[in-house]
């Protein structure tokens, strides 16, 4: 059996867009069409692949059909490419966590881009769940939290990111007078990214007792404002080195735990069959971040 390209376009659109009319307008055809042609793909596998919900999702068959599609588009486009026949640059879709698209991702991965013709959609989440994204097909790799590869995926180290517990100087003044302790944490108000995002939680708990619901605290889930509204004073948290390191040294920040840190261990993942292009890029990037990154142990 060949699969229909026509009726895995408007799955693959589905996915993507997250409604059928959605995928209509991406398409240029109605939404009745775009649903005719995935009840016909799902006819020919005889299996359910997607569930109409809002969003739309691939069901468990229909997830490792979109692992299969996210790759196999890619390698027609490299093929396409070697042989002249390429409508354009080939687009990527990677899962990365928004403190690493803040700091040092860009600044490494947009030569890659250039030299090797690619377009890029990142898909944002935290890092302990960008792997789920790899394992649902919605992207071709990631980086993620995650040591160990998925089945038919390999996995390489990054380096670790670096997270210091910090405050404007004013609000360590107001309520950590006389250094950060247990008593004074249960009443400031610390600044967390979303309901996701356990650094704070973890480290409060780890190092000074504290569970989580034991404090005030603020959701800022979006990597420039968090750390705004740190150095404005709503709070405090914890925040990568490469967005503090220049306001601890010149002193409009404070370190309130200078002898605790938090690490974070980064990893790439990506399919073992690639394209040459992207398996290039991944190289690239392997190379880059161990330079802009701190080292795993």
């Amino acid at each position: 059996m060949q699969i229909d390209p026509r009726r895995s376009a408007a799955f693959m659109a589905a996915v993507d867009t997250g409604s059928l009319e959605l995928a209509a307008v991406q398409l240029a055809i109605t939404p009745s069409a775009v649903s005719q042609r995935i009840s016909a793909l799902e006819q020919d596998f005889g299996t359910p692949l997607l569930v109409r919900s809002r969003p739309c999702r691939p069901t468990g068959p229909g997830t490792r059909l979109l692992q299969y599609l996210r790759r196999s588009t890619l390698l027609e486009s490299e093929f396409l490419a070697e042989m002249g026949m390429d409508e354009g640059p080939a687009r990527v879709a990677l899962a990365v966590n928004n403190d690493t698209l803040a700091t040092w991702l860009l600044p490494v991965l947009a030569p890659i881009l250039r030299a090797e013709e690619l377009l890029v959609e990142f898909v944002l989440d935290n890092q302990g769940h960008t792997f789920a994204l790899l394992e649902q097909g919605r992207v071709v790799a990631c980086i993620s939290g995650e040591a160990t590869p998925m089945h038919g995926c390999t996995v390489s180290a990054l380096g670790l990111m670096r997270y210091r517990m910090v405050a404007s100087k004013g609000f360590a003044h107001t309520w950590f007078p006389d250094g950060f302790n247990r008593d004074a944490a249960q009443r400031a108000p610390v600044v967390v990214f979303d309901r996701k995002d356990s650094l704070q939680s973890a480290f409060l708990l780890k190092h000074f007792g504290l569970p989580e619901g034991a404090y005030p605290f603020h959701y800022v889930p979006a990597s420039d404002p968090y750390g705004q509204a740190i150095r404005l004073g709503m709070g405090y948290g914890l925040l990568p080195l490469e967005q503090c390191e220049a306001m601890l040294l010149d002193g409009t920040m404070v370190d309130l735990t200078p002898h605790l840190h938090v690490d974070v261990a980064l990893y790439w993942h990506a399919w073992r069959i690639q394209p040459p292009r992207l398996e290039r890029m991944g190289a690239a990037l392997l190379k880059a971040a161990r330079g802009a990154l701190l080292p795993l142990p």
